[in-house]
């Protein structure tokens, strides 16, 4: 005896049918991997060696630390904040590539360190971040974009320089005896500050003028070459998020201001990198425009031929537990009703086109029956059953008014 193998229905889809469905959003899904990572790997090159002055890449500095080589300056880089105040002194100059990204312990500390060491400190691109604590006497202003500008000020080294690639942060500042050079709406974008100890703090727009790609430029080279090469010695401080002073938030000052800084510190959002929101966003609006497209509609249903003859019987019952399962006795109860109407209108006379019309079929039904004997009006026209016992009940009388009408 062989064993019949079940019918599968017709409303469990097919691996083909789920593969249809699927492979538009698996495509899109993997050319957005595609694209990130081809935009990662074009963009990683951007700012690897950024400021390094061993990096030959276009932002690099290699090239100011071969022209500061041949000129007898010493390069030292240094990625540690130990290691940066280690080598301070009355020879040095301390290059600050990233002030910003210093915390404020680690900014206290530097401070203290480079103030009575008589050497130079130059500060790039210091924004309001670092400004208040490495330099006290500067406030920031609106950056600016980043142009050839001339100097337009009486300090030496940028006179011999002349016009060179500056912008970026913009600096206020009321001491009487600073440099202010390299103006835009009147606001420099270098600025010199005496320390009092014979030394000095230079603070720079913008790094531009010291990539690689950057330093044949207009009087570029020649601008740091002075700012960097006047001591004999450079430490170049890139600063490094692995440093151990990072962690020891505020660990050179003491009492409250201590509990303060770190209470300040430690809130969940000041980790969380601003780009990261942004993503969260693109991902939601996204969500949004996956959810808008799936839900679209393309216009009015269409009927279309069926590509398989199937029996009545087989769509009738298929619909029924269509029905069933959702417990839809009314949308059952009025199919019911409106194909029974539909059969009798042409056995009372009544065109089809108003079969569905209670003025004018119920006149007829009642013309064809004995008065009195049920209500035609709730038995064509009535509300949904309540229960699966009265749907069937619904059924019989439907039959029964039907064959009345058929046999009178």
């Amino acid at each position: 005896m062989t064993e019949v193998a079940p019918d599968s229905t017709s409303l469990s889809p097919t691996r083909r049918q789920v593969w249809i469905r699927i492979r538009g959003l698996l495509l899109a899904l993997a050319l957005l991997v595609v694209a990130g990572i081809t935009i990662a790997v074009m963009r990683s090159g951007d700012q690897h060696g950024r400021l390094d002055p061993r990096s030959a890449d276009p932002n690099g500095s290699r090239a100011v630390a071969e022209l500061l080589k041949d000129h007898g300056v010493s390069t030292h880089v240094v990625t540690t904040l130990d290691e940066a105040t280690a080598a301070v002194g009355p020879g040095t100059t301390l290059l600050v590539a990233a002030p910003d990204l210093l915390t404020l312990g680690q900014q206290r500390t530097l401070h203290t360190a480079v103030g009575p060491s008589g050497g130079r400190t130059v500060l790039l691109a210091a924004g309001p971040a670092s400004v208040d604590t490495l330099a006290p006497d500067v406030f920031t202003a609106t950056p600016t974009k980043v142009s050839a500008r001339a100097p337009r000020c009486s300090y030496p080294a940028a006179e011999r320089a002349g016009s060179a690639d500056l912008g970026g942060e913009r600096y206020v500042t009321d001491d009487p005896g600073a440099d202010s050079c390299y103006m835009s709406d009147g606001q420099p974008t270098l600025v010199r500050l005496d320390s009092g100890t014979g030394g000095d703090t230079v603070l720079l727009g913008s790094p531009n003028l010291l990539y690689n790609d950057r330093l044949d430029k207009h009087g570029n080279a020649s601008l740091a070459l002075q700012l960097l090469g006047s001591r004999p010695e450079l430490v170049w401080y890139l600063p490094s998020l692995s440093d151990a002073s990072a962690a020891q938030e505020g660990g050179t000052e003491t009492g409250g201001d201590n509990e303060e800084e770190k209470s300040s510190s430690s809130t969940f959002f000041d980790l969380i990198p601003s780009g990261w929101l942004w993503g969260t966003l693109q991902l939601a609006l996204a969500a949004a425009l996956a959810a808008i497209w799936r839900a679209r509609r393309l216009g009015p249903l269409v009927t279309e031929r069926l590509p398989v003859a199937i029996r009545a019987s087989e769509a009738t019952e298929g619909r029924a537990r269509l029905y069933r399962n959702v417990n839809a006795r009314d949308r059952a109860a009025a199919s019911l009703r409106s194909a029974t109407r539909t059969r009798l209108a042409p056995l009372l006379g009544v065109p089809l086109a108003d079969a569905q019309s209670p003025e004018s079929l119920l006149p007829a039904v009642s013309a064809h029956l004995p008065a009195g004997e049920r209500d035609i009006r709730a038995l064509l026209f009535g509300s949904a059953p309540a229960d699966d016992a009265a749907l069937i009940h619904l059924v019989d009388q439907l039959d029964a008014l039907e064959r009345e009408v058929r046999t009178s």
